[in-house]
């Protein structure tokens, strides 16, 4: 099955004689050496207690887990979708092999290549292992494994992907926005549980068991009681476990890190062991969905015909009431003579555009903030007012990060691919009218998104009235940041024809910016200094607000206006880069 299997031999060896692989190998292989050079001694003396070593390791550690969870989903995820844009999927069902000899040579054929990315940071690691303080099969190969757990996790996350999407471009969006979940969102359940005490599956079935006799009773005290001791049980329960989907707990633990995110007296180790069962078990339901989907049914796109809403019950009229306020299948007005005709034609050809799919996206948005909201009331008295901030940021900061590449990344590349900039150029607008409409059709979904999540921060101000200035300024790093990923967006939009290597660079930019980073902040006072960490966390906007909100961990770091002129001066310069090159691309040829 695997010894003659062609797939592993066209998927590897095509993609190692590529340019990219090879400069992306070399890459890694440079990256880390610097690591372990910029703290090795240079008096010929290694310390005993092995603390240098152990501080590059912590450095290296995490620098190897972002640089997979960078690299290794866009792979998988344009893999199969590739095959059905060619054509060649037909011909590969039509073949002798099975489906899971199929996804067995695109698996092997991605992993393949990801090994080899983690071999070539081995002799840093070996490096690190040599200056002292470090066991081989406590900390080295500890760290190696969950790695290669957490490569072939993700890959098997970007393969089951590949398989519903219809673009490359919508499958690298897809599939950044799962793993997004997978590994950090993850993590958020968990923190606000911790010092409260863990639910057992035992624990949860005998609550459950109670509510259900209480139901029985027809006792509506004991029917409540129950109800919200089963429900408790059932949050902390989810909440608890979930976090061991995500390698990061794993990766701390091994790193010396476990009690960094814990709030409570006790600290529960054994992450990398859970996370070996849990992500195994994610690894044998994405491959068994995904081996299900390789079958003709992939192709099809067929509909049922529907039922006529006149036939349907008063319940069902009311749900779609509800869901359709505003009706998708009616007649849309003419474009006003003062209206940029580009930006009403994003909203309405854009899959997610059109009016009633804004409102949904800004309703979810609204219940995701109602529930950070009520989480600040709740939670403020026991942790503070800075740290409930400080998470709100960060997903503020994630929702700007994931939705912004996905509307702004193919603005430009997208009508390139498929023809349409042509007709653009032919039509009597001007390339700076072009650029605002298109500039303004992601600009308005972003101001409606990042209004939905402003009530957490009314709450904040209500409950402590002296950080009204701090919030301010945080949503003046949040504008700054909306702005800055648009215009990079776009501007890649503009510098590549393929729409899915331009949203591959808006994603990898804004994670280097925003997460890449983080890990010169992880390896502060060793090795790099106050100052070199303050100097690049000053281009990260989110360490910008999250060091004005206080949060632990980012309060010594003065970071503004530094912030603010260079997240400033970065955005003028991509928005000339759009400008001149958008003026370039309608030239005549």
């Amino acid at each position: 099955m695997l010894i003659n299997n062609p797939i592993i031999n066209r998927e590897l060896i095509g993609l190692l004689r590529t340019k990219k692989a090879l400069a992306m190998l070399i890459a890694t292989a440079a990256v880390f050496a610097l690591l372990v050079v910029a703290r090795w001694p240079t008096n010929s003396v290694v310390g005993r207690s092995g603390a240098q070593s152990r501080q590059v390791f912590q450095l290296f550690g995490y620098g190897l887990l972002t640089l997979m969870i960078l690299m290794v989903p866009v792979f998988p995820a344009t893999s199969i979708v590739h095959e059905r844009i060619k054509g060649t999927m037909a011909l590969l069902l039509n073949s002798p092999m099975r489906p899971l000899q199929i996804y067995l040579g695109k698996l092997i054929g991605v992993m393949g290549f990801v090994i080899l990315l983690l071999l070539m940071s081995v002799p840093a690691a070996a490096a690190c292992y040599v200056m002292g303080g470090l066991s081989f099969t406590g900390d080295v190969s500890r760290l190696y494994g969950v790695l290669a757990l957490a490569c072939l996790q993700l890959t098997t996350l970007g393969l089951l992907v590949s398989t519903y999407s219809n673009s490359t471009d919508s499958a690298l969006r897809m599939t950044f926005g799962f793993v997004l979940i997978v590994v950090v969102i993850a993590l958020i359940p968990n923190f606000f549980f911790q010092g409260t005490g863990d639910v057992s599956f035992g624990e949860l079935g005998t609550r459950l068991l109670d509510f259900s006799g209480a139901i029985a009773s027809f006792d509506l005290s004991k029917i409540t009681n129950s109800f919200g001791s089963a429900l408790m049980g059932l949050m902390k329960c989810v909440g608890t476990k979930l976090r061991f989907f995500s390698p990061i707990p794993a990766v701390m633990e091994i790193l010396g890190h476990a009690d960094l995110t814990n709030k409570g007296l006790i600290v529960e180790l054994g992450a990398p062991f859970k996370y070996m069962v849990y992500s195994g078990l994610s690894i044998l339901l994405f491959a068994y969905m995904t081996i299900r989907r390789l079958n003709y049914s992939m192709f099809d796109r067929s509909r049922a015909a529907g039922v006529i809403t006149d036939d349907r019950t008063a319940g069902q009229k009311a749900v779609r009431r509800a869901f359709f306020l505003v009706d998708p299948q009616r007649r849309k007005n003419g474009i006003g003579p003062l209206t940029n005709p580009v930006m009403v034609k994003e909203f309405r050809c854009r899959k997610f555009g059109r009016s009633h799919w804004l409102m949904r996206i800004v309703a979810a948005t609204a219940l995701i903030s109602l529930g950070l909201t009520f989480l600040t009331t709740t939670a403020s008295m026991d942790w503070g007012v800075e740290s409930i901030g400080g998470i709100i940021v960060v997903l503020q900061m994630a929702i700007i990060g994931l939705f912004t590449p996905s509307l702004a990344a193919g603005l430009i590349s997208s009508e390139r691919e498929s023809g349409g900039w042509d007709l653009l150029r032919m039509t009597p607008m001007s390339a700076m009218k072009i650029v605002r409409g298109k500039l303004m059709s992601v600009v308005w979904t972003l101001l409606m998104v990042l209004a939905a999540t402003l009530p957490g921060y009314l709450v904040m101000v209500w409950i402590k009235p002296s950080i009204q200035g701090q919030v301010i300024q945080v949503m003046i790093c949040l504008i700054l940041m909306s702005v800055f990923a648009v215009f990079l967006s776009a501007a890649a939009s503009s510098l590549f024809k393929k729409t899915a290597t331009a949203t591959t660079v808006a994603y990898g930019v804004l994670l280097i910016v925003c997460a890449g980073t983080l890990l010169i902040w992880l390896g502060r006072d060793a090795p790099f200094g106050h100052a070199t960490v303050e100097r690049a966390l000053s281009i990260n906007p989110m360490a910008a607000a999250l060091s004005v909100i206080q949060t632990p961990g980012f309060t010594q770091y003065n970071l503004l206006p530094t912030n603010w002129w260079v997240t400033g001066a970065m955005s003028l310069i991509l928005l000339t880069v759009l400008v001149v090159q958008t003026i370039r691309l309608t030239r005549p040829r």
